[in-house]
């Protein structure tokens, strides 16, 4: 499965944080005891591009930098979302592994707030390491050998986790035959719930440099109905969609730095009802005109 990194106790990190100097530091009110979770929030991430130094600058933006305000945002919410996904490209450029020490020291807040996080890859990944970087945290067997791959069962979505990383500073992705034909018993395994299936790279049916597989992809989840939306990142801009079957095709925005000017960076907050979804794009910037945006996704029956 993706690395899945578990709650740890508040103990645990706060004697750590004083062995590591301090670094990290949080108000009492941020790591409050008594906060309680909502099972049906959820913090959408993507492209957070974490490098090894925390002062690099990504296309003049400050990566770390926004990641902690991100973090921050997160600690500060009334209730903590159920898990934090981010779907790939943890790393800056090619994966290096001070950029995975860094992502594992940036996410120690999170998860002392109890918040679970599940981790994708992206072009900018190298998997080898990120493995070796986060060795400790990896659960169980994987679905797909060589793959992050998983599916988390919650109470009213089921989460797919799909690989696209192919080569790493390869623009395209790949998910593969046998990522693909997971995927599709998977689903037939798990028809009772929608289906919201993560992947790092775009829909690539355009001529754009995204997903190679993605008419393969789309064979496997337009047929199923359970599928209700396919979230990625890659991109780094904010759009919402819809593929003429009715599954929603939802480009999440960047955490780190944008392509384009006047696009936003930031992260997407998603409520998940009985009927549909609920998404809230949260900015770095507050005032960009898209923070506070919400859309509301209905379903396909």
């Amino acid at each position: 499965m993706p690395i899945h990194l578990p709650p740890i106790s508040r103990r645990w990190f706060l004697k750590c944080s004083l062995v590591a100097g301090a670094r990290v530091v949080l108000s009492p009110k941020l790591l409050a005891a008594n906060k309680s979770t909502d099972a049906d929030s959820w913090a959408l991430l993507s492209d957070i591009h974490l490098a090894a130094d925390r002062a690099q600058l990504g296309r003049g933006t400050n990566m770390a930098g926004h990641f902690d305000s991100v973090s921050r945002e997160l600690l500060s919410l009334r209730k903590r979302p159920a898990a934090v996904f981010i779907t790939g490209d943890c790393a800056f450029n090619s994966g290096e592994t001070g950029d995975y020490a860094l992502l594992t020291e940036m996410l120690t807040p999170l998860r002392a707030d109890q918040m679970p996080i599940h981790l994708a890859l992206g072009n900018h990944d190298n998997r080898e390491r990120f493995w070796d970087a986060l060795r400790e945290e990896k659960a169980g067997p994987r679905p797909v050998a060589d793959r992050q791959t998983a599916l988390v069962r919650t109470p009213r979505a089921n989460w797919f986790i799909l690989d696209s990383l192919e080569t790493t500073l390869s623009t395209p992705g790949l998910l593969g035959h046998e990522q693909l034909d997971w995927l599709g018993k998977a689903l037939d395994e798990n028809p009772d719930k929608p289906a919201l299936v993560l992947v790092h790279h775009n829909p690539g049916i355009s001529g754009h440099l995204g997903l190679k597989d993605t008419l393969a992809f789309f064979e496997v989840i337009r047929p199923r109905k359970q599928v209700k939306a396919y979230i990625y990142g890659h991109t780094h801009a904010w759009k919402v969609e819809q593929d003429p079957s009715g599954i929603h095709l939802i480009n999440l925005p960047p955490v780190a730095y944008i392509f384009h000017e006047g696009d936003p960076s930031g992260w997407v907050h998603a409520r998940v009802g009985r009927k549909g979804m609920r998404l809230e794009v949260r900015c770095i910037d507050t005032t960009h005109k898209a923070h506070g945006q919400v859309v509301e996704l209905k379903w396909r029956v």
